[in-house]
């Protein structure tokens, strides 16, 4: 009996996150464009008040970025409450770029297909499967727990999670422990050896806007200060820049734990070389080994015809990260070197939490 609610909880968990995809919930950092939060919060609050919950639904700081917050009793009061938290939103997705639409919810071959599928609807979806499991079945855990379904992570979460710690502290009232996106996760390593990770920090992160200033003209004339022509310049030597390695006591905790149940060697010498034997994880990790900074969006000028005298656009940006213990206030002042492009400087867009390498 109990083996047959726990398949239909998880059948369950596969429909809730198909469903939950195909509500569109980009969050595009820009609060003229986003789309919101708001209906797949009402559809979390409808799933939950139907088998019973009693929930709040808070509107967090701005026009349609909704969130949902559920608790369940446990058999032990005094005992601290566990917090199981995800966030309804997601990054942008071009539909060209797909195999299947990114907003279709598609379950085949296997899988459930959609921007979302991996963050994270499908622990939206399983957290609302297990809610409605423990409701409907009259399951009371030994402790309490705090079910809370967020909008804004995607930009920071500005106008979800920091919105609600710093106006409705008391929904997480009690809560000692809190489990999310991530941690738990498995990975399979040499001769089907299984290893979890336990996420120890994060990287400090900082966007980054160029500005690049140039002589205005005529674009069909001969010129010697493009402005494009400095910036592009620019952004392919910062794309290019490696960093210097850099192993922090977590990272190095890792991979000797890594050793010890496969036998693997990590030497100092050939870091990044021994690393690549990691498979499918080799690209976190070696992320971790190293601050890295990555063009990801471009754009200036204002007419095909014409050479503008500046080139910078809120889209002009790069994503900067701290891998070390340095903070990414060190990113405020650009570090790279930049000779051949005089004339063009950086200066902060937006800042996220600093840390330490985070993978254990």
């Amino acid at each position: 009996m109990t083996e047959n609610l726990i398949e239909a909880a998880a059948d369950e968990a596969v429909t809730l996150t198909s469903e939950l995809i195909r509500i569109d919930t980009t969050n595009t950092g820009d609060p003229e464009t986003v789309v919101g939060e708001r209906a797949a919060a009402e559809y979390v609050a409808e799933k939950l008040t139907e088998v019973g919950y009693e929930i709040e639904y808070v509107e967090s700081g701005g026009a349609n970025r909704h969130n949902v917050i559920a608790r369940l009793a446990g058999a032990d009061p005094s005992r601290g409450a566990l917090l199981v938290h995800g966030h309804l939103d997601v990054v942008p997705a071009d539909p060209g770029e797909w195999s299947v639409h990114p907003f279709s919810g598609a379950v085949q071959d296997g899988y459930v297909w959609g921007r979302g599928a991996v963050d994270m609807k499908d622990m939206v979806g399983m957290t609302l499967a297990l809610a409605r499991h423990y409701k409907r079945n009259g399951i009371v855990p030994p402790r309490d727990m705090i079910f809370a379904f967020l909008a804004d992570e995607e930009a920071g979460g500005k106008y979800g999670a920091q919105w609600l710690v710093s106006n409705r502290p008391e929904l997480f009232e009690g809560a000692t422990e809190a489990i999310s996106e991530v941690g738990g996760f498995s990975i399979t390593l040499k001769d089907d050896v299984r290893a979890y990770l336990v996420e120890t920090a994060q990287r400090g992160i900082r966007w980054m806007r160029l500005r690049v200033r140039g002589t205005a003209g005529h674009g069909s004339m001969i010129h010697h200060d493009n402005a494009v022509t400095k910036l592009s310049e620019a952004v392919a030597k910062l794309g290019r820049h490696q960093f210097p390695l850099v192993v922090s006591d977590s990272v190095r905790e890792f991979l000797d734990g890594v050793t010890e149940i496969t036998g693997w060697d990590f030497p100092e010498d050939d870091l990044e070389g021994s690393v690549a034997k990691l498979g499918n994880i080799s690209r976190m990790i070696g992320a971790t080994l190293r601050d890295t900074a990555n063009p990801t969006m471009l754009d200036a000028g204002y007419k095909s015809n014409v050479i503008p005298s500046v080139a910078e656009r809120p889209s002009t940006a790069a994503s900067c990260r701290a891998a070390s213990r340095r903070s990414t206030a060190n990113w405020t002042n650009c570090s790279v070197p930049t000779s051949n492009a005089s004339g063009w400087n950086c200066r902060p867009s937006r800042r996220r939490s600093t840390g330490r390498s985070s993978t254990r």
